[in-house]
């Protein structure tokens, strides 16, 4: 690594991990926001493979995905096949596919890596925090004791063990 003061090649004490993948999210060039034109994401997957998608699980109602963007290995996203933005414009059917999958995608994860608790939620409306607000998805988010360390509080970068397409090939294969 490369120990620089602001490009200028003078070097300093810091190590750094940089995440670039990252900016794409930041500045919404990834996702759909207002005065761009990018698709929806949730929309767009299913039509590609389960590898370029990063597809787990596909069920009729609603489909699981690795988050292009994870809190920790192994995030997983549930989404309903259809372009909705709440809970409540959800059919029954489509609220209960989307909450067995999660159990499902709970017990997975858990054969997988075994951690020793989840976080799940939706966020539901860009100010709540929903990178993705016009499409509903359930987060998985696996987690485990120390997993989050001085890494996101001071220097804001996570730091995953492994690559979303070996996490999503190994959760494929469990399920």
């Amino acid at each position: 690594m490369s120990e620089m003061v602001g490009g200028a090649g003078i070097p300093d004490a810091w190590q750094r991990l940089w995440a670039p993948h990252r900016m794409e999210y930041l500045t919404g060039d990834n996702r759909p926001l207002p005065g761009n034109d990018i698709e929806c994401p949730f929309c767009r997957i299913p039509a590609l493979s389960d590898q370029d998608g990063l597809v787990v699980a596909r069920g009729k109602e609603a489909y699981v995905v690795m988050n292009l963007y994870p809190y920790n290995a192994g995030h997983l996203l549930v989404c309903a096949y259809r372009h909705v933005a709440d809970l409540t414009d959800l059919t029954v059917s489509e609220r209960n596919e989307i909450s067995e999958l999660s159990a499902h995608a709970m017990t997975t994860l858990r054969k997988v890596s075994s951690p020793a608790g989840f976080n799940l939620g939706m966020n539901q409306g860009a100010i709540s925090g929903a990178g993705v607000a016009a499409h509903i998805h359930q987060h998985i988010v696996p987690r485990w004791s120390g997993d989050a360390n001085f890494m996101p509080i001071i220097g804001q970068t996570k730091v995953l063990p492994q690559l979303l397409s070996q996490s999503r090939d190994l959760i494929a294969a469990a399920w």
